[in-house]
C-alpha cells in the first residue's frame, strides 16, 4: 500500500488543521493506521491511531482531547483532525499503516511496515 500524507501548512496557535492520508494499491480499510510526528532535534512520536474496524482508536496523552482520527473508507483516507494547535505540535507528521497493532505495539513506529512521505506543520506562537 502507498500512503500520501498531506495538508500541512503554517498555522497560529488555537487554529485548526485536518492532515489527510490517502492510500493508493490497497483498500485502507484493510489497514490500521497511525500517525506520527518528528519535530525538528527530536524522535519521531506517537501521535494516533485507529483499527482497521474504527473501533479502537488510541491517543497520545499530549492530544488527547484536541485531535482525532477519522476515517473514511469510501474515500480511501484517513484523516488526523488537530484543534487547539499548539507550538510544540510543530513537527512533520507522518501516517503509517499496518494489518494489525495490538494496545501494546500501537505507539511503536516499528510496528508499521508502511509508511507516508510526511507533511510539515508550522505552529506559530
Amino acid at each position: 500500500v502507498q500512503l500520501q500524507a498531506s495538508g500541512g501548512g503554517l498555522v497560529q496557535a488555537g487554529d485548526s488543521l485536518r492532515l489527510s492520508c490517502a492510500a493508493s494499491g490497497r483498500a485502507l480499510r484493510r489497514e490500521a493506521i497511525g500517525w506520527f510526528r518528528q519535530a525538528p532535534g527530536k524522535e519521531r512520536e506517537f501521535v494516533a491511531a485507529i483499527a482497521r474496524s474504527g473501533g479502537y482508536v488510541y491517543y497520545a496523552d499530549s492530544v488527547k482531547g484536541r485531535f482525532t482520527i477519522p476515517r473514511d473508507n469510501a474515500e480511501n483516507t484517513v484523516y488526523l483532525q488537530m484543534n487547539s494547535l499548539k507550538p510544540e505540535g510543530t513537527a512533520v507528521y507522518y501516517c503509517a499503516a499496518d494489518r494489525a497493532f495490538s494496545p501494546h505495539t500501537v505507539k511503536f513506529s516499528s510496528t508499521y511496515n508502511y509508511w507516508g512521505q510526511g507533511t510539515l506543520v508550522t505552529v506559530s506562537s
